[in-house]
């Protein structure tokens, strides 16, 4: 790495008078900018070049490059979003306006290949001029650094440069407060909102310097209207601001830029001149540093061979998922540091990606994991235990601090935490780490509130979903194994009693024997059977159920047959070791997604998350904004490698496929463009649309492909769940199950009756109309729940009758369940 001759300096002046508080800064005047609030807030673009941050508890500052400009900054933690946005506006000699998201060609390159700091270059296309940027943070200071260079074709003479920038402090854009200070001599840029304080100086002094508001006052405004700046506003509170300084352009070849953040304006300031004074070199290695003690060089086992790369997307998935978790709260990795199709988004949108998503954080940990990173999975875990609620569930996604965001209930957002616990305690990974009091709280969750899901892993239908019972059920076994390992035989035998009732109904469930998507494969997996949780008598046909589609553009249909909506998730039945990867059913159900989901692109064969999918970027390459089209998913070719892997076949193809789609500084997009190529919109086939980019579950799934691929099995596999299911001596017990939430109607001759419920209770029971009846006290969990078992009835009974005596209030419930025998019907499976 070249870190260049000499170093950009800020001489900052001695503390000036008082601001509100502050022994360093005034206010410079009073001139108040008009057109207050400003027009409506937006965000940016989510398909990023870059992200970066320090390796350092130091400095708690994440940033996001886009289209060769900066984008998002987040502090203190990374899901609080500070900036929309900074970039350069320029002037030329003929008063001709170019502004560098627009106007200019961008390309970025790693200074360093294993740290996250950036060069940039930004290029006129006429040749007249460009921009070269280094782009880093201060590893001691939550300050942003950018080092500029101005490289005009001829004489820098009559170019004049601005910086803009655009606070979003607190995540969003309105009620932001600029100000332009006075520090001694020297001017400085400073927003504030809700305490928090952001403040932008460079090493030469601003000739001018304004806050405005934006699309009415700000410099973009000024600048472009004018050809020049005119406009020196002095404050600008309460609205969407803008603030803005100029720099002669023959001061500019080697410009240091700054932006720093904090709660205390004095603070901010004094971190602000140390990061400008302190020589580039220093920082900018001290920056990379970070990063070498973290590289992969440190990993085992070496998972480079068989790639087609290098390496280098290896090297950035690490990077990359080490990059997006917190250093406040150690071991929270987001989904994202991104805000999906931003910039058709306001303050309204608060989440974005930059959120905890317990399925997207496991599966970075998983990844971590798999190329030996033990360390960062046991933090994640902890984490979780932290962030557990009382009930032994998971919000749907969350906050860092652990505050819910969205209300949904996921079933294998509660499995995933098992399983991760599970593969940990396997490696002998744990260390001091006890997670078994989170194990047993999950594993009641999913007893109690299982068997159908809220939401399914797309978040957006309830029921039966393949995938969600594959973790389910793998999380349950996990749960029983560690019980078993605890001497707790009676949670572990309950435990895997339930996942084998789990198993037995997943045809009855989710499989459907008359599809019409595939007309000689009539027989496959379906992406979900719709059922109500909360309705405990709900149908369970596969064959006559409806599917409501949430994100469907209007006027197109948003309800279809169950049958007819399939999606590749059953794959995870192959991947935790439910089902046999040659099972004929298996087999046919990838036949039928292959023909409805496979999508080739000029980088291999990539799949969409279901058909009739409305998530997406529009037909026309508009932003989705509540409706679009489902595009291909890049981390389901990770998974289908996955599945060829277990099949005995080679897997490497669609790693290869996985470095082809991710960009050149090796980010992987959430989704793909699989449409009409749109060269306007930057769209071509398989190419990142403004999705999320990069999407961490994809790069853990890639890393996880990796481990596989190297071991020759896969990494996610439990033994203990395989055996179970699908090995030589199959363990698995039929079960019904007859609770709160999941009433059956029916009982399979032959098969016994597992009666569930949270509280202690006698059941009075009878097969014969009460001629004769049974009491049977209840069987007490240390998990809090309590079961009676009825064996298999004989061939006279027709219809099992039964009622609850309470016993801790010794208060019957006052009416009877009744539950009618049958004989199979069909292929339904008995084991």
């Amino acid at each position: 790495m070249v870190l260049g001759e000499g170093a950009a300096r800020a001489r900052f002046p001695s503390p000036g008078p008082l601001l509100e508080g502050s022994p360093e800064a005034r206010p410079r005047g009073s001139v108040l900018a008009p057109g207050a609030p400003g027009i409506e807030p937006r965000w940016t673009h989510s398909n990023k070049q870059a992200v970066g941050t320090a390796m350092s508890p130091q400095s708690r500052l994440w940033f996001t490059l886009w289209n060769g400009i900066l984008t998002e900054i987040y502090y203190p933690t990374i899901d609080r979003p500070q900036m929309r946005d900074l970039e350069f506006l320029l002037t030329d000699p003929e008063g001709g306006f170019h502004e560098e998201k627009r106007h200019l060609r961008s390309h970025v390159e790693p200074l360093d290949p294993d740290a996250l700091a950036y060069r940039v270059v930004n290029t006129d296309p006429d040749g007249r001029f460009a921009l070269e940027k280094t782009v880093w943070s201060d590893p001691r200071h939550p300050t942003l650094l950018m080092r500029t260079r101005f490289l005009p074709r001829g004489d820098a003479r009559g170019w004049r440069l601005y910086l803009l920038c655009a606070p979003h402090l607190e995540v969003g854009g309105w009620g932001n407060n600029g100000h332009v200070l006075q520090w001694g001599p020297q001017t400085v840029l400073a927003a504030e909102k809700g305490g928090t304080w952001l403040a932008v100086g460079s090493s030469a002094p601003w000739t001018r310097a304004s806050v405005g508001y934006v699309g009415r006052s700000d410099g973009w405004t000024d600048v472009n209207r004018h050809g020049e700046m005119r406009w020196e506003f002095d404050r600008a509170p309460e609205g969407n601001i803008a603030l803005t300084g100029e720099l002669p352009a023959e001061a500019s070849t080697d410009l240091l830029v700054g932006v720093s953040l904090g709660s205390d304006l004095s603070r901010v300031l004094s971190q602000l001149r140390d990061s400008l004074e302190t020589p580039v070199p220093q920082t900018l290695e001290g920056f990379c540093q970070t990063w070498r003690q973290e590289g992969v060089r440190r990993l085992t086992p070496p998972l480079f061979a068989g790639v087609s790369d290098g390496g280098r997307l290896y090297r950035q998935s690490y990077a990359l998922l080490r990059a997006h978790e917190d250093k406040t709260h150690p071991g929270a990795f987001i989904a994202s540091l991104s805000i999906p199709w931003g910039a058709a988004k306001g303050d309204e949108d608060r989440g974005g990606y930059h959120l905890v998503w317990t399925r997207d954080l496991a599966n970075v940990a998983l990844g971590l994991l798999a190329v030996g990173d033990a360390a960062a999975a046991r933090r994640a875990l902890a984490y979780l235990i932290r962030c557990q609620r009382p009930d032994g569930g998971f919000p749907q996604n969350f906050w860092i601090n652990g505050e819910p965001y969205w209300a949904g209930r996921q079933l294998d957002e509660v499995g995933y935490p098992i399983l991760l616990a599970a593969k940990l305690e396997r490696g002998g990974e744990l260390g001091s780490l006890d997670p078994w009091p989170m194990v047993r709280r999950a594993a009641r969750y999913l007893v109690e509130h299982g068997p159908a899901t809220e939401q399914d892993r797309w978040e957006e239908v309830g029921g039966y979903s393949p995938s969600t019972l594959a973790v389910h059920i793998a999380a349950l076994v996990a749960a029983a194994t560690m019980a078993r390992g605890r001497g707790d035989l009676a949670t572990a035998d309950f435990l895997e009693r339930y996942a084998d009732f789990l198993e037995c109904h997943l045809e009855t469930w989710t499989v459907t024997h008359h599809g019409t998507l595939v007309p000689d494969h009539p027989r496959h997996y379906i992406r979900i059977l719709p059922t109500s949780p909360d309705d405990p008598t709900s149908p369970e046909d596969p064959e006559t159920a409806r599917i409501h589609l949430r994100n469907i553009p209007p006027g197109e249909a948003s309800v279809y047959p169950a049958r007819e909506v399939v999606d590749a998730g059953f794959l995870h039945l192959v991947r935790w070791g439910i089902r046999a990867p040659d099972d004929p059913l298996i087999r046919e159900s990838v036949t039928v997604v292959d023909r409805i989901l496979r999508v080739e692109t000029p980088a291999g064969p990539v799949w969409k998350r279901f058909n009739h999918d409305g998530y997406g970027q529009g037909s026309d390459g508009a932003p989705y904004t509540g409706h679009g089209v489902g595009r291909p998913w890049p981390l389901l070719t990770g998974e289908r490698g996955h599945y060829e892997l277990a099949s005995g076949h080679d897997a490497r193809p669609y790693a290869w496929t996985m470095e082809r789609l991710a960009t050149p500084l090796g980010l992987l997009p959430e989704q793909v463009w699989d449409g009409p190529e749109r060269p306007d919109l930057h769209l071509t086939l398989g190419s990142p649309t403004e999705a999320a980019m990069p999407l961490a579950w994809a790069h853990g799934e890639y890393l996880s492909l990796l481990r596989s691929i190297h071991d020759g099995r896969v990494f996610n596999l439990l033994p203990e769940v395989s055996a179970r299911y699908v090995g030589p001596r199959r363990l698995a017990r039929p079960l019904e199950v007859w609770k709160g939430n999941r009433q059956p109607r029916s009982l399979l001759r032959g098969r016994p009756l597992r009666v569930i419920a949270s509280d202690p209770f006698l059941l009075h029971w009878t097969a014969d109309h009460w001629h004769t009846s049974h009491d049977e006290t209840s069987t007490d969990l240390d998990l809090g729940l309590s079961f009676v078992d009825i064996p298999p009835l004989g061939p006279s009974a027709k219809e099992l009758q039964f009622t609850f005596l309470w016993t801790r209030t010794q208060t019957w419930e006052g009416r009877d369940h009744r539950v009618t025998l049958r004989e199979p019907v069909g292929t339904e499976r008995e084991i």
